[in-house]
């Protein structure tokens, strides 16, 4: 088997190709490096089964020939975040718009067996209901929510109309080893970790009785190789623990106490809870997932230097950061 991975020197896309290795896939990443770090890989180096190209996936002349003879295809690269989605709108239509296009086209003419696209939970804006299936109305709430909706709408058309075996996985609160550093959202495992280590308060938003459906990256990869594996095409599956947990569990096991958090402004387009209605994948596909949030810290927490370069964030420079957050998802007509 050949595999692709765009953006596999990110968090996902990593752990995506440490599976397929370990399955034997001949693997190529394409990734710009723009947000993923070569440095997830180097323990694949000098493995004779990956190549590792690093281009612009809007570049459709330039990654063509990296489909050749492709067998699966994980589309992984986006840009993520909210703020800066909301201060750099353009490149972010640009990457996870565009470059969803192109990389469709790609894996079209090539005459991939499978497509596996990568969505977001944040699609479905604030729900009515939880758990929340896959049936729920799409709002996103922001750009970045918006992107990753239109480059899903774009992977089922595609499906559709071209007839690309195209499965797409809505994933749920990701976390786990190499997870992203820096943000003030979605990356509540990086700002935390930073926090931990720095001997800083955790800063957590609200009361920290909001929950969040954090499932492990393993699992994740795990829900992919499997979809991949399927005969199941032009469908999406929601992705997630089967649990919801409060940000207030989070911060007892990393080991806090309430004396060592701070509390800072609730902030507009948050959800009060996440949690995947996952039966459709139940029982189309057997996935289940298997690491407990417990499991999944302890694991976090043996591989914490990673995390010693994170940023460390304080409720000065988080209120700083998120002033457009607020200036554009508020209720107040700033804006």
């Amino acid at each position: 088997m050949r595999s692709l991975v765009t953006g596999g020197c990110g968090f996902i896309g990593s752990h995506m190709v440490d599976r397929l290795l370990a399955e034997g896939h001949e693997v190529c990443v394409i990734d710009n490096c723009s947000t993923g770090r070569r440095e997830n890989l180097t323990h694949q180096e000098g493995n004779p089964k990956l190549k590792i190209v690093e281009a612009d996936i809007c570049d459709g002349a330039s990654i063509a020939p990296c489909f050749e003879d492709v067998d699966w295809v994980f589309h992984m690269a986006a840009l993520a975040d909210i703020v800066p989605s909301i201060q750099r709108p353009e490149d972010y239509f640009h990457s996870n718009v565009d470059g969803t296009f192109s990389v469709l086209q790609a894996a079209r003419k090539a005459k991939v067996k499978k497509f596996l696209y990568t969505a977001s939970s944040s699609c479905y804006g604030i729900p009515d209901r939880f758990p929340t299936d896959e049936q729920a109305e799409i709002r996103p709430e922001y750009p970045y929510a918006l992107t990753k909706r239109l480059g899903e709408e774009l992977a089922l058309h595609w499906g559709k109309v071209y007839h690309l075996p195209v499965v797409s996985l809505c994933l749920f609160n990701v976390y786990g080893p190499r997870s992203r550093t820096s943000g003030t959202y979605g990356a509540v495992f990086g700002v935390f970790l930073g926090q931990k280590l720095a001997g800083k308060p955790y800063t957590v938003v609200g009361t920290g009785e909001q929950t969040r459906d954090f499932t492990y990256v393993t699992d994740i990869v795990d829900a992919f190789y499997t979809a991949a594996q399927s005969d199941v095409t032009g469908e999406r599956f929601n992705v997630g623990s089967e649990h919801t947990y409060s940000v207030n569990r989070l911060v007892e096991l990393l080991g806090g106490t309430e004396a060592e958090v701070v509390h800072i402004p609730k902030r507009p387009g948050e959800p009060d809870c996440t949690w995947a209605d996952t039966k459709k994948i139940n029982e189309m596909l057997h996935w289940h997932p298997k690491v407990t949030l417990e499991e999944g810290v302890q694991h976090i927490l043996e591989n914490i230097d990673y995390w010693r370069k994170a940023p460390v964030w304080t409720p000065e420079t988080i209120q700083d950061a998120t002033e457009d957050w607020f200036k554009y998802l508020g209720d107040d007509g700033s804006a």
